[in-house]
């Protein structure tokens, strides 16, 4: 199932997307409830009970406008940096060359703060260059949690998985680097583009999907999730060490090689700059930078 949020007439509403890609059909939710996008539904199954009908009207994906399928998480998502194997060795050999930081005992974990979301289409806003020179984009795959717990095992890690969605972890290198300590840099307005929709767990096996990143029609990332250095369960069970994952908790499972900063010489996004991001199984996000 592939589960949207987005607007029609001026009021938010969540639908089934239709097995055509082209229509989908509104969930009977009221008012409030769509107003906190797919998580009431995520509720419901975590605590087992069945998903509301998806029997409202049915609209052309054309005449509507998708949203982030979370338009405002929770809390803040969970973030892992340096997690590809290509990624690391184009960043140890750069910009991070000399950090003693290793990337293969355990996962290097950060936040962005809820505030950051942004839809499908939606303007990415470029801060300035008082603020910051250098912004980056970061193709990733994030698991949205569905059953919640606290020290959950690697080994049922995949059974607390709700679905899956596509972020952009947009952000300010220079900021980043400057503060040796990632949240400021990574958690600017917008700056963390989502959707265009969840694919439920049953649909897709996010241990094994491609991901790829244009900029402006130039292919730049383009990885399998096979690739990841720490999996995805022991991601899941990392986040969870002491601390309760809750239903509709997002984690962004780490950008592959072909970042900005990695290139040579490293280029920066500007305005007018269009960011697409395809992952198998979900579909594409794109947005402007402006």
């Amino acid at each position: 199932m592939r589960i949207a949020t987005f607007q029609h007439a001026g009021r938010r509403q969540v639908g089934e997307v239709g097995a055509d890609g082209r229509s989908l059909r509104a969930f009977a939710l009221s008012d409030a409830e769509a107003a906190l996008g797919a998580l009431p539904l995520i509720e419901r199954a975590a605590a087992g009970q069945p998903l509301p009908a998806a029997d409202g009207p049915v609209y052309a994906l054309a005449d509507v406008r998708l949203e982030a399928p979370l338009p405002r998480p929770r809390r803040n998502l969970w973030c892992v940096g340096r997690n590809y194997h290509a990624h690391a060795k184009e960043l140890r050999e750069t910009v991070f060359r000399n950090s003693p930081a290793k990337t293969d005992e355990w996962p290097i974990v950060f936040t962005k703060v809820p505030e950051t979301v942004v839809g499908p289409g939606d303007v990415v806003r470029l801060p300035g260059a008082a603020v910051s020179q250098q912004i980056d984009y970061e193709a990733e795959l994030a698991v949205v949690i569905g059953r919640g717990g606290r020290n959950i095992a690697r080994a049922d890690a995949l059974a607390h998985v709700f679905g899956w969605t596509i972020v952009n972890d947009v952000t300010a290198r220079d900021v980043q680097m400057r503060h040796q300590q990632w949240d400021l840099g990574k958690s600017f307005d917008t700056f963390c583009p989502m959707g265009p929709w969840i694919v439920t767990a049953d649909e897709l096996d996010g241990t094994d999907t491609r991901v790829r990143c244009w900029v402006n029609e130039e292919l730049r990332q383009d990885a399998r999730t096979t690739d990841l250095i720490f999996d995805i369960p022991t991601l899941i069970e990392t986040c969870s060490r002491g601390i309760t994952l809750l239903p509709g908790d997002v984690i962004a499972t780490g950008t592959p090689a072909g970042v900005g900063m990695g290139l040579t010489p490293p280029r920066w996004l500007a305005p007018g700059d269009i960011v697409r991001i395809e992952i198998d199984g979900i579909g594409t996000l794109s947005n402007l930078f402006e």
